[in-house]
C-alpha cells in the first residue's frame, strides 16, 4: 500500500519531493506543523513551497474544528449516499487576495487567512450552513445539506449579511497590525441538485454537488461589488420580502443557456412578521374560517369590556394560523386599537427575549446611523405611551436594547436575576399601562421557536390581563405544550386542514374564477391533504410552468399531465422534517417508493432491516407524526402528507428508485397474489418506473381491463394509456403489435363510456383498432371493432349504414363460426330493424341474440369489458321495447324488470345504467308513466353522476325534465328538457333524438304552446326521413294532428289525415301499441264531431285486441272514449 504522504504529495503533483520527505520521517502527523522556512531549509523552491502550505493549510482545517475545515466524514455519515435536493449554495470571496499575497509576508498571510476562515465558520454555523470547501480565498458553502430547514434561503441571505457586517469588525482588529482593508463578495443561489458523492482521498475528499446552482452562485460572486451580496430568482423567490433588494441586473453566465436576473440584498425588510414577508403582496381572499374568525371577535369584544381574554391557535405549518391572525389585525383595524406583534423565529429560539426586543426596536423605527443619544429619544417617546415614569424604565429597556444611555441614567445596579425580573415586570407594565388608554392587541406568533425568557413574560402577561382590556393571540404548531393552558379565560384551539369544497374554493381564488382541467384540480386536491398553503403553493407552481394555456374562462392543458413537481417554497421545509429523521431516513425514502399507502409486510420484505430494527423504525416515524397506523389491522401506514412522501421520493437518485421498484414489484409478484390479482396497477407502476417496460404493459392492460370491469372507466383509460407509454420502449415485433391491440381494444370501451356514444373520442378509439385487426387477421377483436362501428352510426342517426355493419358481423362470425359475432349481430340487428320500423324482422333476431347468449352466460358476460355493456342487458332492453311496441305492455313490464335485476346482478354500472335507461326510463315514457320514469330517472342520474357516465348524466336529464313537465310543473320541465338535449346533441350523440323531440313535443302541447310544438315536430320528421328512423313516425303523425286540434281555427280535415297516417304507419310497422294510440285519438275527433258509430268502428277492434295491460294509461283513456259514445 502506497504511504498516506506520499499520495498526498501525488494528489498534488509534488510526488518529485517524496523521497525528501520519507528521507525526514515526514508523516501526517507531522504535516500539519511545517512552515515555510521548514520547506526551504528541505530546499523545496518558492512556487512548490507555496502549493504545500495552501495544503497544509487543508489538513490543519481538517484536523482541528476551529479552523473551519468542514467535516467530510461525520457528513458522510450523515448521508450515506447521493441525493437529490434542492439547495442554497453561498459563495464567498475575499477581494484583493493576490494583492495581499504580494504585500504580505506569508505568514502573517495565513494568519489573516485563518481569521477570515473562523469568521465564515463562525458565521455560517450559527445559522447551520455547512462549510463545503475553502478554494483559495473562496469559501463554499451550502444551506440545505446535510440537514435541510424550511427557510434554507433564508438562513443563507441573513448569514451573507451577518458575515458583511463581521467583516467590518474584523478590519478594524487587523489594521491594528496590518495596513489592510479587507473586503469580501458574495452570491447565492438556489436550485436542484444532486449531492452526497464522496469524491477525493484524504485531504481533498468531499462531498460534491452535481449541478448548475453551486456554478451560478461563484458566478454572482464574480458580478458583485467588494462588499455586497448578490442573489439569483430562486433564492429571491424563497425570501420574499424578508428583505430589500436592489435589482442588480440581468446577466449571461457561462455554463447558463438563459441570462439570469439578480438582485442586490440591501438588508432586512420593515415587515412586520415573517408571514408578511413571504405571503402580503400575494395574499388570496380568506376562505373557509369564518367560524374560528368570528370566535376570535367574540373574545375581542370581551377583551374591550374589561375581561382580558387569551387564545391558543394552533396547527401545522402551511394550515392557515398567521393568516387568521393577520385577518383578525385586518378586522380589527378601523377600531385603532394598540397594537402590538412579537415575531418568534427559528434562528433567535436561544437569543433571551428576543421577539420583545425585535419588536421594540422595530417600534421606535432604530436605524444603523443612529447614534446612542437618538436611539435613547426614540426609546423614551415609545415608552411614553405605556407610562408616566419614563425615567423609572428607560434604563431597564436601554440596557435590554443595547442602547447606551451615556450620563443620563445612572448605572443599573442590580444583580443579574433582579435585572431579570425587573426588566421583565417593566415590560408587562408597558403592556397594562397602553390597555388603560385603549384596548390592546397583542399577536404572539410562532410560539413554539419562542425563548425560555420570552415564555416566563408571556406566562407573566398572560396570568395578569384578566381583568385588562388584552386579547392575547398566540401562534404555534402543534409541537408548542404550554404549562398554562388552565386559565378560565384561555381559549385554545386547532386549526383543522380544509375540506374538498374548501380546496376547491381556494383553487379557484387563486385561478381568479378560472377552471382548471379536471386531471390537474384532482392532482392539486390529492395532493395537498387539505393544507392551505400546499393548496395555494401547488396551484400557482401549476399556473407557472406551462402546463396550462388560458381559453376563455378556463385553463386546458397543451399536453399530458405530468405528475405535478413539488413547488420550490416548500421544498426545503419537506426535506427538513426528512432530514431530521437521521438514520431511519432511508426506512422513510423505501416506503416512498411502495407508495403514500404501504403495508408493513411489503416494506419488510425489501428492507435490509431485521423485524425488531423495522418494527422501532416505523414507531420513530409515528412518533414523529411522518406517517400513521391506517386500516383495521394497523400493519398498514400512510404518509401524513402526499408532498412528503413525493418529498422522500425525489430526494432519492433515479438509479437508487429504479432498483427499490424492481425488487417491490418482484416482492409482490413472488409474495403478494391478492395484490397480483387486485391491483394489478401497482405492479404495473413498479415494473414501469423498474424499467422493465414488457412486464408494465402487460400489467398495465391487465389494470386497464380489471377497472373496466369495475366501471372506473377513467382510470382505466389512464391504465392503458400507460401501457401505450411503455410500449413505446419494445422493439418492433409481431407480439408488441399483437399488445398494442389488445391496448386498443380494451380502451374503446372506458372512453366510450366517459364521452358517450357517438363522440370524437369514441369514434377515434375504434379506428385506432380497425387497422391493426385487419393486419394482423385479429377476427375475435373485429367484433369489438363492428360493434363500436355500429354505435357509432346508430349515434351518428345513419341506421343505413348501421344496419350493414350489423350484417357484415353476422356474416363474419357465421363464416368465421365465433358465437360472439353471431350474437351480437343478432342482437345489433335486431335494434337496428326497430329502429327502422321492422318489428317483424326485430323479432327474429332478438330471440336468436338471446338464446346464443343464454348457451354460456359466463364466457357472453366477459364481453362486456370490450362493449361498456353486458350484451344480455342490452337485448332483453331491447326485448321490452319491442314487446310494447307490439302491443304486449305487461310482457314488457316482466322483461324490464329482468333486465334490471340481471343488471344489477352484474354489479357493473354502465350495464345497469343502460338497463336503468332503456328499459326502465324509455319503457315509462313509451307507457306515459311519470312515476316510475321518475324512480328509473332518478337512479341512472345517481349512478352517472357517481361514476362519470356523462351520456347517461344527459340522458338522465331530459328524463327528470319530462316527468316534471307531465307531473305539472311544465315551465322548469321543458327548461331542463331542453337543457339535457343541448348536452346530448353537443356530444355528437343523436342517439333516439326523435324520440326526445317527440317527449318534448307532448310538453309543449301540454303547456297550449302550439308554436313550438310545430317546430319542434318539424325537426324530428326531418330527422325521420334523414335518417330512417320510423319507429317514431306514427308517434309524430298523431301528435301533429294533437297540435293541429288545439286551435279552432284549424279545420278537422287537417287533423283526421294525421291520425289516419299514425295508423297507417303503425299498422305498417307491426306497432300495435301505437295504432291503439292513433286510433283513440281518431276516435276522440269523431266523437266531437258525432260521428259516434265511426268512432266505435275505429276504437273497439283494435281495443279488443288487448288482452293485458288493461290498467295501463292508453287503455284506461280507451274505455273512457268508448263508454262516452252514445
Amino acid at each position: 500500500m502506497a504511504d498516506p504522504t506520499e499520495h498526498w504529495l501525488r494528489q498534488l503533483g509534488l510526488e518529485e519531493y517524496a523521497g525528501i520527505f520519507a528521507e525526514q520521517r515526514i508523516d501526517q502527523e507531522v504535516l500539519p506543523h511545517l512552515t515555510d522556512g521548514d520547506l526551504e531549509k528541505l530546499g523545496i523552491p518558492l512556487g512548490p513551497r507555496k502549493k504545500l502550505l495552501r495544503a497544509i493549510e487543508g489538513l490543519e482545517a481538517d484536523s482541528a474544528p476551529s479552523s473551519g475545515r468542514p467535516d467530510t466524514q461525520s457528513q458522510a455519515a450523515d448521508s450515506s449516499q447521493a441525493e437529490r435536493r434542492q439547495l442554497t449554495v453561498m459563495f464567498c470571496d475575499l477581494v484583493g487576495s493576490t494583492e495581499l499575497s504580494q504585500r504580505l509576508d506569508p505568514e502573517d498571510l495565513r494568519e489573516i487567512n485563518r481569521a477570515y476562515q473562523d469568521l465564515c465558520k463562525n458565521t455560517l454555523e450559527s445559522y447551520e450552513g455547512t462549510i463545503a470547501r475553502y478554494m483559495g480565498d473562496g469559501v463554499l458553502a451550502y444551506f440545505g445539506y446535510p440537514q435541510a430547514h424550511e427557510d434554507d434561503a433564508e438562513r443563507a441571505v441573513l448569514a451573507s449579511l451577518d458575515l458583511l457586517q463581521a467583516m467590518a469588525g474584523l478590519n478594524a482588529e487587523i489594521s491594528k497590525d496590518h495596513e489592510v482593508d479587507l473586503s469580501i463578495r458574495i452570491g447565492i443561489a438556489t436550485g436542484p441538485v444532486v449531492v452526497g458523492d464522496l469524491i477525493g482521498e484524504g485531504a481533498s475528499r468531499e462531498n460534491a454537488v452535481v449541478g448548475e446552482t453551486p456554478n451560478v452562485a461563484a458566478r454572482l460572486q464574480a458580478l458583485a461589488e467588494p462588499g455586497s451580496v448578490i442573489i439569483a430568482p430562486g433564492t429571491y423567490a424563497l425570501t420574499g420580502r424578508q428583505f430589500e433588494y436592489q435589482d442588480a441586473g440581468t446577466h449571461g453566465i457561462k455554463g447558463i443557456a438563459e441570462p439570469v436576473r439578480t438582485w442586490r440584498v440591501i438588508g432586512r425588510s420593515a415587515a412586520r412578521s415573517r408571514f408578511e414577508a413571504l405571503h402580503r403582496s400575494m395574499l388570496t381572499p380568506l376562505i373557509g374560517r369564518e367560524h374560528e374568525i368570528a370566535l376570535l371577535l367574540d373574545r375581542w369584544q370581551q377583551a374591550k369590556d374589561g375581561d382580558g381574554q387569551v387564545v391558543v391557535l394552533t396547527g401545522e405549518a402551511g394550515i392557515g394560523k398567521s393568516r387568521i391572525a393577520e385577518t383578525l389585525r385586518d378586522r380589527t383595524a378601523a377600531e385603532q386599537p394598540m397594537r402590538l406583534r412579537y415575531q418568534c423565529s427559528p434562528h433567535h429560539s436561544n437569543s433571551e427575549l428576543f421577539p420583545f426586543v425585535e419588536a421594540f426596536q422595530r417600534a421606535a423605527q432604530f436605524k444603523d446611523s443612529d447614534a446612542a443619544a437618538d436611539k435613547l429619544e426614540k426609546l423614551e417617546s415609545l415608552l411614553s405611551q405605556g407610562t408616566d415614569d419614563v425615567a423609572a424604565v428607560a434604563p431597564l429597556f436601554a440596557a435590554l436594547l443595547s442602547v447606551p444611555t451615556g450620563t443620563r441614567y445612572p448605572p443599573l445596579d442590580m444583580s443579574a436575576e433582579a435585572l431579570k425580573a425587573r426588566t421583565l415586570e417593566a415590560l408587562y407594565e408597558q403592556v397594562e399601562g397602553l390597555s388603560r388608554r385603549r384596548p390592546v392587541l397583542v399577536l404572539f406568533e410562532d410560539a413554539h421557536w419562542a425563548d425560555p425568557t420570552s415564555l416566563e413574560l408571556l406566562a407573566m402577561l398572560i396570568e395578569q390581563v384578566r381583568s385588562a382590556q388584552v386579547l392575547i393571540l398566540i401562534t404555534a404548531r402543534p409541537e408548542f405544550s404550554p404549562s398554562w393552558s388552565d386559565y378560565m379565560h384561555i381559549t385554545s384551539f386547532n386549526l383543522n386542514r380544509f375540506s374538498r369544497g374548501l380546496v376547491n374554493t381556494m383553487v379557484e381564488k387563486v385561478t381568479r374564477g378560472k377552471s382548471l382541467p379536471d386531471e390537474v384540480r384532482e392532482q392539486i386536491i390529492d395532493r395537498t391533504d387539505g393544507v392551505p398553503l400546499f393548496v395555494e403553493e401547488l396551484t400557482k407552481t401549476v399556473l407557472e410552468s406551462g402546463l396550462l394555456e388560458e381559453r376563455g374562462a378556463s385553463y386546458v392543458l397543451t399536453g399530458p399531465l405530468p405528475p405535478l413537481a413539488i413547488p420550490s417554497t416548500l421544498n426545503d421545509s419537506l426535506m427538513a422534517r426528512l432530514d431530521r429523521l437521521g438514520p431511519i431516513k432511508d426506512v422513510a425514502q423505501t416506503a416512498a417508493v411502495i407508495g403514500r399507502e404501504f403495508s408493513y409486510a411489503l416494506l419488510a420484505a425489501v428492507s435490509p432491516l431485521a423485524d425488531d430494527a423495522l418494527q422501532d423504525a416505523l414507531g420513530q416515524l409515528v412518533e414523529a407524526e411522518l406517517i400513521f397506523p391506517h386500516g383495521r389491522t394497523r400493519h398498514s401506514y400512510i404518509f401524513k402528507h402526499a408532498l412528503v412522501q413525493e418529498a422522500a421520493y425525489d430526494s432519492m437518485l433515479r438509479k437508487r428508485r429504479r432498483q427499490l421498484h424492481g425488487s417491490i414489484a418482484d416482492a409482490i409478484q413472488d409474495r403478494f397474489p391478492e395484490i397480483v390479482t387486485g391491483q394489478p396497477e401497482m405492479l404495473a407502476r413498479h415494473f414501469s418506473a423498474a424499467g422493465q417496460a414488457a412486464t408494465a404493459t402487460d400489467y398495465w392492460l391487465q389494470a386497464g381491463r380489471r377497472a373496466t370491469e369495475r366501471s372506473a372507466n377513467k382510470e382505466a383509460v389512464r391504465h392503458l394509456l400507460c401501457g401505450l407509454e411503455e410500449l413505446k420502449e419494445l422493439a418492433p415485433s409481431v407480439e408488441r403489435d399483437r399488445l398494442e391491440l389488445s391496448l386498443q381494444i380494451a380502451m374503446t370501451t372506458p372512453i366510450t363510456a366517459i364521452s358517450g356514444f357517438g363522440s370524437p373520442e369514441s369514434d377515434a378509439s375504434y379506428d385506432r383498432a380497425h387497422e391493426p385487426c385487419e393486419v394482423l387477421g385479429a377476427t375475435e377483436q373485429l367484433v369489438t371493432v363492428f360493434h363500436g362501428q355500429w354505435v357509432r352510426h346508430t349515434a351518428a342517426l345513419s341506421h343505413r349504414e348501421a344496419g350493414k355493419v350489423a350484417a357484415q358481423l353476422l356474416r363474419m362470425g357465421e363464416r368465421e363460426d365465433i358465437e360472439a359475432a353471431r350474437m351480437i349481430g343478432h342482437r345489433l340487428s335486431g335494434w337496428n330493424a326497430v329502429f327502422r320500423g321492422n318489428l317483424d324482422e326485430a323479432g327474429a333476431h332478438l330471440e336468436q341474440a338471446l338464446s346464443i347468449y343464454d348457451q354460456d352466460r359466463v364466457k357472453f358476460s366477459e364481453l362486456r369489458l370490450r362493449s361498456h355493456h353486458d350484451h344480455r342487458v342490452a337485448t332483453l332492453s331491447c326485448i321490452a321495447i319491442h314487446q310494447w311496441l307490439c302491443g304486449f305492455p305487461d310482457q314488457a313490464l316482466a322483461t324490464r324488470d329482468e333486465t334490471i335485476s340481471y343488471a344489477r346482478g352484474l354489479e357493473h354500472a354502465t350495464s345497469l345504467a343502460y338497463a336503468l335507461f332503456h328499459a326502465g326510463c324509455w319503457l315509462a315514457t313509451f307507457s306515459d308513466d311519470p312515476g316510475a320514469a321518475r324512480d328509473f330517472g332518478d337512479e341512472l342520474l345517481e349512478l352517472a353522476n357517481h361514476r362519470g357516465l356523462p351520456m347517461y348524466m344527459a340522458a338522465g336529464t331530459v328524463i327528470k325534465g319530462w316527468v316534471d313537465g307531465r307531473s305539472g310543473d311544465l315551465h322548469a320541465g321543458i327548461a331542463q328538457f331542453q337543457d339535457g338535449l343541448v348536452i346530448i346533441d353537443g356530444g355528437g350523440n343523436r342517439y333516439f333524438l326523435p324520440g326526445y323531440l317527440a317527449l318534448l313535443t307532448q310538453l309543449h302541447i301540454d303547456s297550449g304552446n302550439a308554436d313550438d310544438a310545430l317546430r319542434t315536430l318539424d325537426e324530428a320528421k326531418r330527422l325521420v326521413d334523414q335518417s330512417g328512423e320510423r319507429m317514431w313516425e306514427s308517434e309524430l303523425h298523431r301528435l301533429t294532428g294533437d297540435v293541429l286540434s288545439m286551435s279552432g281555427e284549424k279545420p278537422s280535415e287537417l287533423v283526421q289525415p294525421e291520425y289516419e297516417r299514425a295508423r297507417e304507419v303503425a299498422r305498417r310497422t307491426g306497432a300495435k301499441s301505437l295504432e291503439f294510440r292513433a286510433s283513440t285519438s281518431l276516435a276522440r275527433l269523431w266523437s266531437t264531431q258525432g260521428r259516434y258509430d265511426e268512432a266505435r268502428e275505429v276504437l273497439k277492434p283494435i281495443y279488443a285486441c288487448f288482452t293485458e295491460g288493461l290498467d295501463t294509461a292508453d287503455l284506461r283513456l280507451a274505455r273512457s272514449v268508448l263508454a262516452e259514445l252514445p
